[in-house]
């Protein structure tokens, strides 16, 4: 549900019933929703099903705030400023989702990061209602965090402690570039 990954607990005719903890409620904003509110929808995807877009779990990361509606004759855009800590995992051509909808990022800079939104995005979501002002769940990508995740050594055993895991973060020095040797050294290429 706008990209909070979310089990149907009920249908009730047209309405669908979902339980959500107080955690989602903080994280998310879903406590923002009234009713009748739009939301985005998508199914889960099953083993088979054809990936369009990026790996998309529904699992959100935070909130951005929407900071600009650019509209041009056949350009839609929205500039965000996500909470702090996510513009880590914001990179030009990179993926994100915002409300559950996979998109790519135009531009990031700052602290803030640009999508441009096609003609079929803005017929069958909720994000060409968006003003300056909302509040938007977001989804970094997957594989970015995991990158980041990995060289920096968090929670992985070092190799001094006979863990076998990926060299520790003091070991790789300063990260300016992924090279083929650091990634070696992270062990990427084991």
């Amino acid at each position: 549900v706008s990209g909070v990954c979310l089990t149907v607990a009920g249908i009730d005719g047209e309405h669908l019933e979902f339980d959500v903890v107080p955690e989602t409620l903080r994280r998310t904003t879903l406590g923002d929703l009234r009713a009748g509110a739009r939301v985005n929808l998508e199914r889960s995807l099953r083993v088979g099903d054809r990936l369009d877009g990026h790996f998309v779990q529904g699992h959100v990361d935070g909130t951005a705030t929407v900071t600009e509606v650019i509209r041009r004759a056949d350009e839609h855009e929205l500039r965000f400023a996500p909470e702090r800590g996510l513009m880590t995992y914001m990179i030009p051509k990179g993926s994100v989702a915002v409300d559950g909808v996979s998109l790519t990022i135009a531009a990031a800079a700052g602290d803030t990061f640009t999508v441009a939104l096609i003609p079929t995005t803005l017929q069958v979501t909720t994000l060409g209602e968006r003003r300056v002002g909302d509040r938007v769940n977001l989804e970094t990508d997957i594989l970015i965090r995991a990158l980041f995740h990995r060289l920096s050594g968090v929670g992985e055993p070092s190799v001094a402690a006979g863990g076998g895991g990926a060299a520790p973060a003091a070991s790789l020095g300063a990260i300016s570039s992924v090279t083929r040797e650091l990634l070696d050294r992270a062990g990427f290429l084991r």
